[in-house]
């Protein structure tokens, strides 16, 4: 038999219980989202309110910040949050921040098939898939296409038609760039270090031998623009966005897709591991992921989607862009950047400085 106390103390523990059921309810409908700058407009996030009746609380932020902020709080303080998917499959092994993705919440007939199908690989962990795929981008070759129309791969800024008129980095990329140019396969070598460092040696010899007809090696986007620009040189390495910056200003430079396939990164879209609107956080992603949506959003921030079709509905002149440097074969020809092992980055920063330190 319950008593006044037992009854008042079930009737407390109940109506605690319901708050925090209600608590729940309100906090899921607003989607806290962590991402990059541009990636979620004010009209957008309009847009997104008005058609769900979800909220959206947006947090700027960068690769570096976004895995320390969830390792922080184990996963928590937000419900979605964008990534580069090189940083999925390794902070999650260490330290558990994200939760696995459940596809059958999105609509996967609105992505591109080779980018959803390569993000799905690259954040794969224990089975589960902790990523899809949002904005992408490239490094390329950014070709003065009237001086030197033979520049169609990364070797070919060693091509004597061209000595003393390219620039390019000395980073990963040219590394990455010249080994597929060469016929060798980098990212299939990520994991056999001794078969990585017998490409990077290979890769090396090319750039030294190269190194007499660079011009200069570039360090920032305004230094190689300007570079372009004064026709100093005429050939590059360098990601899309600036060679389609300079074609505004100049109709013979331009983005060319290499023939060995350009170099991409995806920021992604993930589920941090302690998420309470999980719903909310599905509903963004299939929201920006229609072509219109997805247009908007590569209109303001200046880079494409793995939206399919939304190329066509952005400004005429970056879709004519756009198109002229990826046609459908070309995207499916970018290599993804996969997770870096452990130790890579040390033996590509050796053989950086070698290339360096060359007479």
């Amino acid at each position: 038999m319950t008593t006044k106390k037992t009854r008042a103390a079930l009737f407390l523990s109940a109506a605690s219980f319901a708050a925090l059921g209600l608590a729940g309810a309100a906090s899921a409908d607003t989607l806290r989202l962590l991402t990059w700058g541009g990636y979620a407009p004010e009209d957008v996030v309009a847009m997104f309110e008005e058609e769900t009746g979800h909220s959206v609380e947006v947090t700027l932020s960068n690769n570096e910040e976004m895995i320390a902020k969830l390792r922080a709080t184990a996963g928590g303080g937000f419900d979605l949050a964008q990534p580069s998917q090189d940083r999925i499959a390794g902070p999650q092994e260490e330290f558990g921040i994200y939760k696995p993705m459940d596809l059958s919440m999105l609509d996967e007939s609105q992505f591109i098939a080779s980018m959803l199908e390569a993000t799905k690989a690259n954040t794969t962990v224990g089975g589960d898939i902790y990523g899809v795929p949002h904005v992408w981008g490239t490094s390329a070759l950014v070709v003065n296409t009237a001086a030197a129309p033979m520049v169609k791969d990364y070797t070919d800024l060693c091509s004597p038609d061209v000595a003393g008129k390219v620039t390019y980095r000395l980073k990963r990329p040219t590394l990455i760039g010249f080994a597929y140019a060469m016929g060798l396969d980098p990212f299939a070598a990520y994991g056999d270090e001794a078969a990585y460092q017998e490409i990077l040696d290979a890769v090396e010899a090319k750039l030294i031998e190269c190194k007499a007809g660079v011009k200069t090696y570039w360090s920032g986007g305004d230094e190689l623009l300007n570079l372009m620009r004064s026709g100093e040189t005429v050939a590059s390495m360098a990601w899309d966005t600036g060679g389609w910056k300079l074609n505004a200003e100049n109709a013979d430079i331009t983005t060319v897709a290499p023939a060995a396939g350009a170099l991409g990164w995806i920021d992604t879209f993930v589920l941090p591991a302690k998420g309470q609107a999980d719903q909310a956080a599905y509903d963004w992603i299939n929201f920006v992921m229609k072509p219109e949506v997805a247009a908007m959003i590569t209109d303001a921030v200046g880079n494409f989607t793995a939206s399919a079709g939304a190329d066509e509905l952005v400004n005429d002149e970056l879709k004519a862009r756009f198109q002229n440097t990826f046609p459908p074969e070309a995207v499916d020809n970018i290599k993804w950047y996969p997770p870096v092992p452990a130790g890579l980055e040390v033996l590509e920063g050796a053989t950086l400085d070698r290339v360096q330190a060359a007479g």
